[in-house]
């Protein structure tokens, strides 16, 4: 199924003690690229999480934030600078005894100063964590995935209706060809019949200025291909697998040859087809950008 590089999923999941928030976004990049924003405690995750996204992304620039609340009371724990509070105390001593001072509530002063504290949080359980984790990216994947599906939905059908286009513009440089080399027969034979007069015309001649002519400008091999280049774009876009690196290449070859066809053109009305042939691959090309 064809998929769009632009993406996002978000997913909150309680297990164990932990409530975790996922979220996952993606936007165009030539290759896989990922980036992961979680607390410094759980960096461990980062790895993780981007050969979990790699099973479900080939091509893109994937981010994904990960919010992890504890409520297990061995979370964390708080350290006491107890030098610092005997100094504090002693500072406290001689502040009484030098202005006779009453020091009733030492302790609600001692805890004022927050350097006395510190709270650290306990090494994380990693598989614990990373069990509730991978089950909630689980959940955001799939919303992930679902959006980029309805997008790439959109774009194979808008590539594959300006593909229609194209064909229908081939369709008519098929048509056009053949009678522009009878055009120019009749034309060549009215020129010639009027610089030389009354005289004959040798037929022969015109014959083989005509196919001469029909051979410059022969365009059957080129729209062959350009068909050809076309079916594969249909095929490729009902495939399952990410075909976005193929698609450019083949848009590439589809330019060629509208570009070898203008070249030969000697005709308005098949340039200017030609013209609009290369306005839709352009087109087509912007949209294939977005396909993985």
């Amino acid at each position: 199924m064809t998929k769009s590089m632009t993406g996002y999923g978000r997913a909150v999941g309680s297990a164990d003690g932990f409530t975790v928030t996922v979220e996952i976004k993606s936007v165009n990049h030539r290759y896989f690229e990922f980036s992961a924003k979680v607390y410094r405690a759980y960096s461990f995750l980062e790895e993780k999480l981007k050969t979990f996204l790699k099973d479900y992304i080939s091509r893109g620039k994937a981010e994904c934030s990960v919010l992890i609340e504890s409520d297990r009371e061995d979370d964390c724990a708080v350290q006491i600078n107890h030098s610092l509070a005997a100094g504090y105390m002693a500072a406290f001593d001689e502040l009484c005894e030098t202005y006779h001072l009453s020091m009733d509530r030492t302790v609600d002063i001692l805890t004022c100063h927050d350097d006395i504290f510190t709270v650290r949080k306990n090494p994380a359980d990693e598989d614990a964590v990373w069990s509730v984790v991978k089950d909630v990216a689980l959940e955001a994947v799939k919303s992930f995935t679902a959006m980029r599906e309805t997008e790439g939905e959109k774009l194979k059908n808008d590539v594959l209706g300006k593909a229609d286009e194209i064909i229908k513009n081939v369709e008519f440089i098929e048509k056009r060809s053949p009678q522009t080399v009878k055009e120019y027969n009749e034309k060549l034979k009215a020129r010639i019949a009027e610089l030389v007069g009354d005289t004959s015309v040798d037929e022969q001649r015109l014959l083989t200025e005509a196919a001469v002519f029909a051979d410059k400008i022969a365009v059957d091999e080129e729209t062959v291909r350009l068909r050809s280049h076309i079916d594969q774009l249909h095929t490729l876009l009902e495939a399952e697998e990410p075909v976005g690196r193929k698609l450019d290449f083949l848009v590439q070859e589809i330019n060629r040859e509208a570009n070898t066809i203008g070249s030969k053109a000697s005709d308005i009305e098949i340039a200017r087809k030609v013209i609009d042939i290369k306005a839709l691959v352009e087109k087509i090309r912007e949209q294939i950008q977005n396909i993985e």
